[in-house]
């Protein structure tokens, strides 16, 4: 039995958002295919990610420099304790599966904190002689990420910082069975959305299938 997460990044409800929709349509055919396997959903709006800020580097601080945790502050404390909870979460998964949109080229904020949530050294990836090392192999993902218009081909495609940069990020911490189902042009394409979608559909159920 394989645990899932199922990581969305997207304020807006299923039923307004492309992305979202193809997403569920995935998660439904996975679990026909494996009913066995625990699936845990993740709407990163709904949860507490604390950023990487001051708080958080003092409180890392304190402990390489051997401090009790009980010596934090109750700021640092909680601060700290959340980003260990999200990471050891994150590593004893098998499979992950990330939804979002694109905005501005890139992912949004709330997905950009999680991630540094868990790229922690030592825990997801390790610093040797060659250099750093993902620590997280033999998972898998997929990436379903949604735009208004063409990135995964075409002129824009040198747009695209976002399954790009999810991608490195996985792979850096040795996720590297990845792939990206894209669901793009319901913008630029407004009379072909639905097609769009369909299209979609019917490939994230074909991947899931298998995943």
């Amino acid at each position: 039995m394989s645990t899932l997460l199922y990581i969305t990044a997207n304020p807006n409800s299923e039923t307004q958002s492309y992305g979202l929709t193809v997403g569920r349509n995935f998660i439904d055919a996975y679990k026909e295919a494996n009913p066995n396997d625990f699936i845990v959903e993740l709407d990163l709006y709904q949860m507490e990610i604390p950023q990487i800020d001051p708080d958080v580097f003092n409180g890392w601080g304190k402990l390489k420099q051997g401090s009790a945790f009980e010596e934090l502050s109750d700021v640092e404390k909680g601060k700290v304790a959340r980003l260990s909870e999200l990471v050891d979460q994150f590593s004893r998964a098998d499979k992950y599966v990330f939804v979002t949109p694109m905005w501005n080229f890139s992912v949004p904020p709330i997905m950009k904190a999680y991630i540094d949530s868990i790229c922690v050294d030592a825990k997801t990836f390790k610093y040797t002689e060659n250099g750093p090392v993902g620590l997280l192999e033999g998972k898998k993902a997929v990436h379903i990420q949604a735009s208004g218009s063409i990135y995964s081909k075409g002129p824009a495609n040198n747009m695209d910082f976002s399954a790009r940069y999810v991608k490195a990020v996985l792979g850096f911490i040795g996720v590297t069975d990845t792939q990206t189902i894209f669901v793009e042009g319901m913008a630029a394409f407004p009379h072909e959305a639905e097609r769009i979608k369909d299209n979609a559909i019917k490939h994230a159920k074909e991947v899931a299938g298998c995943f």
